[in-house]
């Protein structure tokens, strides 16, 4: 799966109030903090994260439109992300991730074999 995502500014814990630190933390903090508390539910789900890196602004693509973090993950089925994503104790960390991200895309994918 391709995540596509676009940080806020501040990271806003209005949505979580039982996550919010003790001291404001930048939005790269809050997501940080998703992925550690959502990397063990990944695995155990059979999941893992191929790639993250930062994005920007499309080279080709909407010149108003801009995506701060890329995230490729690999999944073992759609049943497996689908398993994973509705885990309870996985869904009492997602207010990190509210947090930080502004917006996103999620793009589902599938492997295909590269012609010789």
């Amino acid at each position: 799966m391709l995540n596509l995502m676009r940080f806020r500014d501040v990271a806003d814990y209005t949505a979580n109030p039982e996550l919010t630190p003790e001291v404001p933390i930048s939005v790269a903090e809050a997501f940080n903090r998703y992925i550690e508390h959502t990397l063990p539910f990944l695995r155990e789900s059979g999941g893992e994260i191929m790639f993250l890196g930062d994005g920007g602004e499309f080279l080709i693509g909407p010149e108003d439109e801009r995506w701060d973090l890329v995230m490729m993950i690999r999944q073992s089925s759609a049943q497996s992300f689908l398993a994973f994503s509705s885990h309870q104790d996985y869904m009492a960390g997602i207010g990190h991730r509210t947090a930080a991200i502004e917006d996103s895309r999620l793009l589902p994918m599938t492997e295909l074999t590269i012609p010789n």
